[in-house]
């Protein structure tokens, strides 16, 4: 059974920084892409950014670009979202997911989700 654990979320005050971790089990997802998508109150689901498993590619969406990065562990089967200079508009539910094409912006094609990991970022 294929699990996306998200963590790492919290409160931060504006101008801060978290680390979300994307904790993946259940299949290798060599050929994948896994990426983070966010859900604020009231809007839809917006791409942020993903990251192809077996090239390291990385893609991100204009309003995090310069501010959040990426990354993965192999060994430890594991996405990192690094997320700095937080803004109050950041605040939403954080959501990993996995699909083996490139995501759209609201990801439905994605075939694994996790169950999300709340960010609160504070004016």
């Amino acid at each position: 059974q294929v699990q996306l654990v998200e963590s790492g979320g919290g409160l931060v005050q504006a101008g801060g920084s978290l680390r979300l971790s994307c904790a993946a089990s259940g299949r290798t997802f060599s050929g994948y892409f896994v990426g983070w998508f966010r859900q604020a109150p009231g809007k839809e689901r917006e791409f942020i950014s993903t990251i192809h498993w077996g090239t390291g590619s990385t893609y991100y969406a204009d309003s995090v670009k310069g501010r959040f990065t990426i990354s993965r562990d192999g060994a430890a089967n594991t996405v990192y979202l690094q997320m700095n200079s937080l803004k109050p508009e950041d605040t939403a539910v954080y959501y990993c997911a996995a699909g083996t094409y490139y995501p759209d912006p609201r990801g439905s094609g994605m075939a694994y989700w996790g169950k999300g990991t709340l960010v609160t970022v504070s004016s």
